[in-house]
């Protein structure tokens, strides 16, 4: 197999959801799923097979956003057994191997375990797409994706090369114009700054797009924004040492994700003030009569302004000042005309 293939085999599992479903939730979403109903077809005599963690290979690329603890799961099975089975397919070269398809957190959760010595698994024949086909709906049916999560996922579906936007839209079911944009969002924001930030739960794509935008128009150093976000999750390093207890990972991206938002606001409005600070201000033009210097025009951001120093003069354009700009007006209206 190829290093491409294998990369394809990988990239959803990775930000499956924590816990595996229910027996009943597994068989309906296997019934109601086109992929995994395709899946379940495949697989040998629906047999549920024993098999040693070490002959399933999980080489597939980790693009999970939420760091993923299985000591709960691994707790779980040991207590009650592994409920619902894997899914592996025949290794195409290698006898008695398997890759796996989808169950990540399952198999990790029993190499790690001292207790649990196999992996209860199904084994389908399914070729690489059908294979990807079933690990996307299997996960994407398990857990409720933040956008971002998504649009990183189209992302590395199409980089290695699983197929054109259309076919990525099909597959997540959502329209080519949807995938479009999040590409776009990806590219602008960086993928190694939404890594930093997280998946972000609650942030939807006006805000994400807004956001990149943003650092896009001003150019703005997204190794500065990379910053903001890891000093949210060192300072909920340090008050964990202090207060003992482990901070919740979605309220912390989403914390991490307004401290970036915070520092483009107020990089960006810096930025607009310098720039209207530098601007050169037209020099105010001098009025005279007779040489004698009696006042003067300035044109400013709201209007132009006329002054005149005080005097009998000036009282007089005061109290005609209406009759004045009328034929003011009418002569510059003529002077178009003409």
């Amino acid at each position: 197999m190829t290093s491409s293939k294998k990369k394809r085999m990988s990239m959803l599992d990775s930000l499956a959801a924590a816990g595996a479903p229910s027996p009943t939730a597994a068989t309906s979403m296997m019934s109601n799923n086109r992929a995994l109903r395709s899946a379940r077809d495949a697989v040998d005599g629906h047999r549920v097979w024993d098999l040693d963690p070490e002959q399933v290979l999980d080489d597939r690329l980790s693009d999970r956003l939420d760091p993923d603890d299985v000591a709960d799961l691994r707790d779980a099975i040991e207590q009650n057994g592994q409920t619902v089975p894997i899914l592996v397919r025949r290794h195409p070269s290698e006898p008695d191997r398997y890759l796996l398809v989808y169950g990540r957190r399952r198999l990790e959760a029993i190499r790690t375990s001292e207790k649990v010595e196999k992996v209860r698994a199904l084994v389908a024949n399914l070729d690489d797409d059908a294979a990807v086909r079933a690990q996307i709906s299997e996960n994407m049916a398990r857990r409720d994706l933040s956008y971002i999560e998504k649009a990183l996922f189209a992302r590395e579906l199409i980089d290695n090369g699983f197929g054109t936007q259309a076919q990525v839209a099909e597959v997540l079911t959502v329209t080519k114009s949807s995938i479009s944009m999040a590409l776009s969002i990806v590219d602008m924001v960086g993928v190694d700054l939404i890594r930093m930030i997280g998946a972000a739960h609650g942030i939807g794509r006006p805000r994400w797009d807004a956001l990149a935008r943003a650092i896009e128009e001003h150019g703005l150093d997204r190794e500065k924004l990379m910053r903001a976000a890891e000093n949210v999750y060192t300072k909920s390093q340090v008050d964990m040492v202090v207060e003992g207890q482990a901070p919740d990972p979605v309220d912390l991206s989403g914390a991490a994700f307004e401290a970036v938002a915070k520092l483009v606001e107020k990089t960006v409005n810096t930025a607009s003030t310098a720039k209207k600070q530098t601007q050169v201000q037209p020099k105010p033009q001098v009025l005279t009569l007779d040489g004698a210097r009696v006042g003067g025009v300035k044109r400013t951001a709201k209007g132009v302004a006329i002054t005149l120093e005080t005097g009998e003069f000036a009282d007089w354009v005061a109290a005609e000042a209406q009759d004045l700009i009328s034929d003011l007006h009418a002569r510059w209206k003529q002077r178009g005309e003409d």
